[in-house]
């Protein structure tokens, strides 16, 4: 076997391993609370929260879960916080792509936690920027009390929601509640201020004050189902619509309600019948290597995601450390903005492209990302970044001045952006290839993606330069071994904290995804996109490109 098949089997293999560590990580999840919580709410006639959404769902037609590992090891003390006590993505009901929010009640009794709070806004963000449907399974206890402080009072905390509620029903953005267990506190204005709200008999419920709290209040005996119960709220109150004997009912109802919903205003994006890719996408283990360090030919990762495996490059000649193009990802016209780690032969011998974006590089993507904002189509960036080059040549050569343009083209830009990191994704360079921070209608990484302001060897042996010299300014020595110790202290701390685990787990990321689902999620992110018209006029900015 040649080296270079042994390589790529090595690869491969350390692919599939970190996939199949994800998959387990992504079972034990959807245990949420516990077996013991997951069969006692089965007592209660109740159906665990992912049933209740693959019930609703169209079968065989694809969801894309948003917020598995939000929590991710977080919340320790407390429990834990499995996908943050709540399950969401979009989906097809009734044909229709949703947006569906569920309450996990084996956590905490559904408790919103801060990164509850976090995750439901963003699920609310992704419906507003793509005008989808939202459905809410409502089955919470309210704010989770030991850390009210963190969720309450602030502009992105719990109310957030409810202010997001009378923006989507101004803009036009259907959203129906279908309440199925507790819904308590503030957590009532929820299904109260959807469009229309059902109730299931028995174990649904909405007040303000739970019996508790009302008889410590004021004194009055009253039982949950009196108090705010399906009953109440449909036949005294008003305020549930609908009411049901079970959740299957309540659910095929919902179903009916979305299948009643006009057709929606089409954005208008280029999409053909899809071709899958001449190259296996498969190779894409193979391909990336097991040392994400290592130099690689991303021309080689997009021919296995594009239709035909076909990318028309700009400025193919020039900026090579950036991959510009057109394309199409099952069936959509996209323009690709792609860092390039490749060796390549030039007259001083081989130049590693490490990632790096040059003055050139930055100024060829501000041009094709304009280019493609005037032809209204879409963005899709491939992150593999350690970010914009630096030294005195660079700064000599402006590349603050190109890295702006850049930036200036990703901030502005008015078509749908989806970002896909596969591999670094450091400093400023997550940025420019529109990291969190400049709202990508999607963002997921592969297992193999690190996000940190800088790569974790510089960045520990930074960090540990502080440390020496603070301890020197005291008058403190410290040996070799104690450096090497502290090295290696700092390097484990930076190294967990570069994982795409830790960064879904804050939401930093959508999702960390298989790779060979790539296609699939950038094609459902465009499908939602789509019923988005795009008003605004792209301007770069003060910064000319």
């Amino acid at each position: 076997m040649d080296k270079q098949r042994l390589q790529f089997n090595k690869n491969e293999d350390t692919m599939r391993l970190s996939i199949r560590g994800m998959e387990q990580k992504l079972q034990e999840i959807a245990w949420g609370g516990g077996r013991k919580n997951m069969e006692k709410i089965k007592k209660q006639q109740k159906l665990p929260p992912r049933e209740r959404i693959q019930y609703l769902l169209d079968k065989n037609l694809p969801f894309t879960e948003i917020g598995a590992f939000a929590g991710y090891g977080m919340y320790e003390e407390e429990g834990g916080c499995p996908a943050g006590g709540t399950i969401a993505g979009i989906g097809y009901v009734s044909g229709r792509q949703c947006v569906i929010i569920a309450n996990d009640m084996t956590v905490k009794a559904g408790a919103w936690f801060p990164i509850t709070g976090k995750k439901n806004l963003r699920m609310q963000e992704i419906a507003m920027e793509n005008r989808l449907p939202v459905i809410y399974l409502v089955d919470s206890a309210g704010v989770y009390l030991p850390l009210q402080d963190e969720i309450f009072p602030d502009k992105e905390h719990f109310g957030r929601i409810f202010y997001n509620n009378a923006r989507m029903s101004a803009m036009g953005i259907t959203q129906i509640a279908a309440v199925m267990g507790s819904c308590v506190a503030g957590g009532a204005y929820l299904p109260v201020m959807s469009d229309e709200t059902l109730m299931v008999e028995g174990n649904g419920s909405i007040f303000l004050a739970g019996p508790y709290l009302v008889k410590a209040a004021i004194g009055e005996n009253v039982d949950a189902e009196t108090l705010g119960g399906a009953e109440t709220h449909s036949a005294i109150s008003g305020t549930a619509d609908y009411r049901f004997k079970t959740e299957k009912a309540c659910l095929d109802h919902v179903r009916k309600l979305i299948a009643k919903l006009g057709e929606p205003e089409q954005a208008g994006f280029n999409r053909v019948s899809p071709r899958p890719p001449k190259k296996k996408p498969s190779d894409i283990y193979g391909i990336l290597p097991e040392d994400i360090s290592r130099p690689y030919d991303m021309q080689e990762i997009i021919d296995r995601l594009t239709d035909s495996s076909e990318f028309e490059p700009f400025k193919a000649e020039y900026g090579g450390t950036l991959l510009c193009g057109y394309a199409r990802i099952d069936g959509w016209a996209v323009g690709i903005v792609a860092n390039q780690r490749r060796t390549v032969k030039s007259g001083k011998g081989e130049l590693q492209l490490g990632g790096v974006i040059y003055n050139d590089s930055a100024d060829k993507a501000a041009r094709f990302i304009m280019n493609c904002n005037q032809k209204k189509i879409p963005l899709v960036f491939l992150q593999d970044v350690t970010g914009f080059m630096v030294g005195s040549r660079s700064e000599h050569a402006g590349i603050i001045r190109d890295g702006a343009k850049m930036v200036n083209a990703v901030a502005n830009s008015v078509v749908p952006k989806i970002t896909i990191i596969i591999g670094n994704s450091y400093g400023a360079g997550n940025y420019a290839m529109c990291g969190k921070a400049y709202d990508p209608r999607f963002i997921y990484a592969w297992p193999s993606a690190k996000i940190a302001v800088m790569g974790g060897e510089q960045a520990a042996k930074t960090l540990l330069q502080i440390q020496v010299a603070a301890l020197q300014k005291e008058g403190e020595t410290i040996s070799e071994a104690e450096e090497n110790r502290l090295l290696h202290t700092i390097t484990e701390r930076y190294r967990q904290q570069t994982t795409p685990y830790y960064a879904a787990a804050r939401l930093w990321v959508d999702a960390i995804i298989d790779p060979l689902d790539t296609r699939r999620v950038i094609s459902e992110g465009l499908t939602a996109a789509n019923h988005a018209p795009v008003t605004a006029t792209f301007n770069p900015g003060v910064i000319q490109v």
